[in-house]
């Protein structure tokens, strides 16, 4: 156990002592954070032998009573398969992560506030992951969300460069403005899903996952006693990940999320934030399935339907909108969408019958480990299109292979593992995906699955046409034409984080099966024998050959086309369009993203501003308030209550004294606000070390 606890420590180590470092020497404040990332993924690590070794120590469970009264809540660590598989994949693609950001962010007047946000990134991430009380889980959640508001709005003055969104004549997107979205948008399905967690814990007594597997036929059946209470619970638990994984219909501030530096989007799209929602209905899945199979509760059900469908429904709307995207990141941001709603739809589908329950669950979590790897690998390797390219939009580049040849070997090999292309491990995850789901009986679920398949195959190939093949853009040229400009290949911590990347994706793509049939075997320890769930193991209903057929055949069906549009231009996009004006009007339905976006800014943004100009009404202001009506207030009030000599010191003290006190407190403030990144971290850093030094405290004398 001392080794997960250690991989909660370092992130914090690493947010505390940067300022510490940058007060040294640069280079340690560089190489410090990541040395950190570094010790914590070696401590996940350390976990793997509790899988391979003696995995009938697991579940493992290891807490302290931070809370007696009025309920008592516990902070400890629960080891089980799932913790362990998430922990690995956060740790380890974090700390390539925090390689390519060496040479990424170098000579960022920033880097400091950035080195902090992203350890702080990791850590809430792992104590997320590794927590034993929903509770915690949720604080977890919590902080890493507010991390991700620093991180995407990390350019937070909102010069033009950092804009994303366009090109011309279309509308742009300000940093700061793309952190509020994501901030605000996940905070929704966050309330709600407190909301879940304390219904939950009425019922149940408990927040402790272990105890609340345990007693979930006994709870479950008195919260079935009040019509529609599973349902609502059921809704209120999924909109937490529904909103922190970007799923339908909370999914629109994820592509607004591209505004933070590049591999902040490799973070929070391939090993952390998208992914916390998913790990959340893979913890949530035996508490319904106990609900359903065991105490027969039929609402139960709706849980799996709801999660399932909202899954199929994402990864075709996302993969929908990956066809047109321009902005290089913004494609492998719908690309996340879509995949994180294939990890759901296979979650969904684990609850449909006893014989899916371990199949569902091992090819969710299956893709959810190959797609953090190649997933960011793609951002890396897009980071440094984009630093190479200086500009943002897939048809401002082309011909780019001569000038990265090491990019285009690790991007494409990624790429390929996105598309499903054997023996890569994206292959063998989208075939767990699809097979799971057939079983299911469910065709329509099925149909959206090979749709997104199609679609993922389409975009992919384009994107990669139009960055790598092709003719050089006139942009491109320009580019080469600079005096002083070299078009070409990043740091080495770039190239090198990638290419590990790449070479963990073949490595991976060789194991193929063997690692789906050890993350099986896991998962059925866990599942079926651990915590005695029922389940059975039937023969396929269907031979995998067909399966294969059509995921191929989708394959085929979206690659072909667009090779011929994008990387040997044998075929004219605007001679299509030009003879078939309903592709058009569909391209243009696309690019507004099924006017979704349009929607929620008009009912929204508008609606909110439309109300307040009712509620409140113009000639009531601020200022009115705060500069005279108070003040006279208080005049007024102390001069009905004092005597002369006491009335003019009063006078005196509350009219100049204490509004100039104010006052320069109040430029403090702003100039504390507006302080460069070195002050802003140091502050932050010593907050920091007195919330754990009361917090460690307060531990101690309750224990």
């Amino acid at each position: 156990m001392l080794f997960a606890w250690l991989c909660l420590l370092f992130p914090l180590i690493g947010v505390l002592l940067t300022p510490v470092f940058a007060s040294l020497h640069p280079t340690l404040r560089d190489y410090g954070p990541v040395f950190f990332s570094f010790l914590t993924a070696v401590s996940a690590l350390m976990l793997l032998p509790f899988l391979f070794h003696d995995p009938t120590q697991l579940p493992m469970e290891e807490m302290y009573v931070w809370l007696s009264t009025p309920m008592q809540l516990s902070f400890g660590i629960l080891l089980d398969p799932l913790s362990i598989v998430v922990t690995n994949v956060v740790a380890v693609i974090s700390f390539f992560i925090m390689v390519y950001c060496l040479g990424y962010m170098k000579g960022n007047p920033s880097i400091m506030r950035f080195w902090m946000l992203m350890n702080a990134f990791i850590g809430s991430m792992l104590l997320l992951v590794l927590a034993n009380n929903l509770i915690i889980v949720f604080i977890g959640w919590k902080l890493v969300g507010v991390c991700s508001y620093g991180l995407i709005s990390f350019y937070f003055r909102d010069e033009k460069k950092y804009w994303i969104g366009g090109p011309e004549p279309y509308e742009f997107d300000k940093p700061t403005v793309c952190g509020y979205k994501a901030l605000v948008t996940t905070s929704v399905g966050d309330m709600l899903m407190l909301g879940g967690l304390l219904i939950m814990y009425h019922y149940s007594g408990t927040l402790n996952v272990l105890e609340l597997y345990q007693t979930a036929p006994e709870w479950i059946p008195v919260m079935a006693a009040t019509p529609g209470m599973i349902i609502l619970v059921s809704v209120l638990l999924i909109a937490g990940p529904v909103g922190k994984s970007a799923q339908f219909p909370l999914h629109e501030w994820l592509p607004e999320a591209m505004s933070g530096p590049g591999p902040v989007s490799a973070l929070i799209h391939a090993a952390t934030m998208v992914k916390s929602g998913v790990f959340f209905i893979a913890r949530l899945i035996p508490i319904f399935y106990y609900g359903y199979w065991t105490a027969g509760v039929a609402d139960a059900m709706y849980f799996f339907y709801i999660v399932a469908w909202i899954g199929a429904i994402t990864a075709f709307l996302a993969a929908s909108q990956g066809l047109v995207a321009l902005e290089l990141k913004k494609v492998l941001a719908y690309s996340t969408v879509s995949q994180i709603g294939l990890m759901m739809l296979a979650l969904g589908v684990s609850g449909f019958s006893q014989d899916l329950l371990v199949k569902g669950y091992t090819a969710g979590i299956f893709h959810l480990v190959s797609h953090a790897m190649f997933k960011a690998c793609l951002f890396l390797c897009a980071g440094t299109v984009i630093h190479a390219a200086h500009s943002i939009y897939i048809h401002e580049m082309g011909a780019m292979r001569k000038y990265l040849p090491y990019t285009w070997i690790f991007m494409g090999l990624a790429a390929l593992s996105l598309i499903g292309v054997p023996p890569l491990p994206g292959f063998w995850s989208k075939e767990a995906v699809l097979i799971a789901t057939l079983e299911s009986e469910h065709y329509a679920l099925f149909a959206l699955a090979i749709a997104t398949v199609v679609f993922t195959a389409f975009y992919t190939m384009r994107f990669l046409g139009m960055v790598f093949h092709g003719s050089a853009s006139g942009h491109i040229l320009k580019q080469g034409q600079k005096t002083g400009h070299h078009i070409g290949e990043g740091y080495r911590t770039q190239t090198f984080a990638c290419g590990i990347l790449a070479v963990g994706i073949v490595a991976l793509g060789i194991m193929g099966l063997n690692a789906q049939h050890l993350l099986h075997d896991l998962f059925e320890m866990q599942l079926v024998q651990d915590l005695a769930m029922p389940a059975i193991d039937l023969v396929p209903k269907y031979p995998i050959i067909l399966v294969i057929a059509f995921s191929i055949g989708g394959v085929v069906l979206g690659v072909l086309p667009a090779y011929f549009f994008f990387v040997n231009n044998k075929w004219s996009i605007d001679s299509v369009f030009s003879r078939h004006t309903i592709l058009s009007k569909v391209h243009t339905f696309l690019w507004e993203r099924w006017y979704i976006n349009k929607f929620y800014n008009w009912f929204f943004v508008s609606g909110t501003v439309r109300i307040s100009s009712v509620v409140a009404p113009k000639e009531v202001r601020y200022d009115i308030i705060v500069n005279r009506q108070f003040p006279e207030g208080v005049k007024a009030f102390s001069s009905s209550v004092v005597a002369d000599k006491l009335e003019r010191d009063f006078d005196i003290t509350v009219h100049r004294h204490l509004p100039e006190a104010i006052s320069r407190k109040g430029n403090a403030l702003i100039n504390f606000i507006r302080a460069d990144a070195k002050d802003l971290s140091s502050n932050i850093a010593y907050i920091l070390a007195l919330t754990i030094i009361l917090t460690i405290l307060a531990v101690i004398r309750m224990i």
